[in-house]
């Protein structure tokens, strides 16, 4: 990329020896450098900063002077974090970013990931921290950013941190060598969403689809599976979308461990691309180990998927508000959405002898679909069991007529589709 460079970016004021070391390996190996310091003390003087702190802080609303004198270390954190990710969204859009490097221990690793968030899927980000064997899920996010552990603290150069630094240097410098373009095959990019109890529908739409000539992108229905389904939506990656999976609403009702939050199922429709939706997984809400099922769920219906995996059913009360909510989320979409009921389960456990079958259940999840669908969006039904081969075979051919009744109604490209 033209006028690109490798991003460095830390707390300069009280980690300024390591990260002019970090600076020094990137240049031997001939890579142009922007500097942008996060710390909100005084500069470190042992190499030029491109974009100082009170900068950083400004881009969030404040004043490096204000934080400096509440002495609020949360606070600086936070700000600090906003506003260093508003500088690289900035420099993404300018075309200025080659690849981004951090190093730091709780806040400077806070900052560094919180930034990132702003880096397209494909630029290399690199993190090294004292924090990378710990759970940083909620700070990662769906983003690809490499940690890598510091093992002592990034407090100085010694003999442990050195090499570790040396190697995070050349891992970035390869990495952005390397070509990050994803390439478009065949037709196009559909998104699908998947489940161990849904593997043999996404099978099947995936073989089908592939047929057709389209590229199949599956997502684990997870929680953060879903939310980077709906993140790289929003960039412009998929051409369609089969959510064949849609059991994250569930657990974002119930407070299970696989909630994707309240926004799971709107980009499509905020994004105007067709999408065919199925409640897959609804009979279900995900927790852990069995003494993780919170009190008041105890008595309730549950069943060990595995030893990690307590799965709850979920009631006709919940499957009221679950259908209420799957089809609401679809309303005001610029492109055709249609929800298909599989009359026969919505999940492998939730089949003619199954664990979780519970056929009037069921049925009270798709009267609520097809009460509160808007008119916009089209409901239909399949005699069918969600993982039946018949049933792939409906979802892929609706979604190919909804495709093509699209394209010809507004036959132009998708932004972000040819790279990313």
């Amino acid at each position: 990329m033209k006028n690109s460079c490798i991003i460095l970016l830390g707390c300069f004021d009280t980690k300024g020896e390591v990260f002019d070391y970090l600076r020094q390996c990137l240049l031997a190996r001939g890579e142009p450098i922007l500097t942008i310091n996060t710390g909100v003390m005084a500069t470190h003087p042992l190499f030029p900063v491109d974009i100082e702190a009170d900068e950083v802080a400004r881009q969030a609303g404040h004043a490096l002077d204000t934080l400096r004198l509440k002495r609020d270390r949360g606070l600086a954190v936070d700000v600090m974090g906003r506003g260093a990710a508003r500088i690289l969204a900035t420099l993404v859009a300018e075309g200025r970013v080659k690849a981004v490097i951090s190093m730091g221990g709780g806040g400077g690793t806070y900052i560094a990931l919180t930034a990132m968030q702003e880096v397209p899927l494909g630029t290399p980000k690199l993190c090294l921290s004292t924090l990378a064997a710990k759970d940083l899920s909620r700070s990662m996010g769906h983003k690809d950013i490499v940690l890598m552990p510091s093992v002592v603290d990034v407090a100085g150069l010694n003999s442990f941190i050195r090499p570790l630094i040396a190697q995070a240097a050349a891992a970035l410098c390869a990495m952005a060598t390397a070509e990050t373009a994803i390439e478009r095959s065949g037709t196009g990019r559909v998104a699908i969403s998947m489940f161990g109890n849904t593997t043999g529908c996404v099978d099947a739409c995936t073989e089908l689809l592939k047929k057709a000539g389209y590229e199949v992108m599956a997502f684990h229905a997870n929680g953060v599976g879903g939310q980077t389904m709906e993140a790289l939506i929003r960039e412009g990656c998929f051409e369609a979308v089969l959510d064949v999976t849609t059991t994250e609403l569930a657990d974002d009702l119930c407070g299970g461990v696989c909630s994707a939050g309240p926004d799971r199922l709107t980009a499509a429709t905020d994004m105007g691309i067709p999408q065919v939706v199925v409640p897959g997984c609804m009979d279900m809400v995900n927790f852990a180990q069995p003494d993780t099922v919170p009190a008041h769920y105890r008595e309730r219906e549950l069943y060990s998927w595995a030893p990690n995996v307590t799965l709850m059913r979920t009631n006709e009360a919940e499957n009221r508000e679950l259908g209420k909510r799957l089809v609401q989320k679809l309303d005001g979409g610029r492109a055709p959405a249609t929800v298909v009921l599989p009359l026969r389960g919505v999940s492998q456990v939730d089949a003619a002898g199954g664990v979780f079958f519970r056929p009037a259940t069921d049925q009270i999840l798709f009267e609520a679909i097809r009460e509160y669908a808007p008119p916009e969006v089209e409901v239909l039904s399949a005699d069918a069991h969600i993982n039946d081969p018949a049933f792939a075979e409906t979802l892929v051919t609706t979604l190919l007529q909804r495709l093509h009744a699209f394209k010809e109604a507004k036959p132009v490209s998708l932004p972000g589709q040819e790279s990313i």
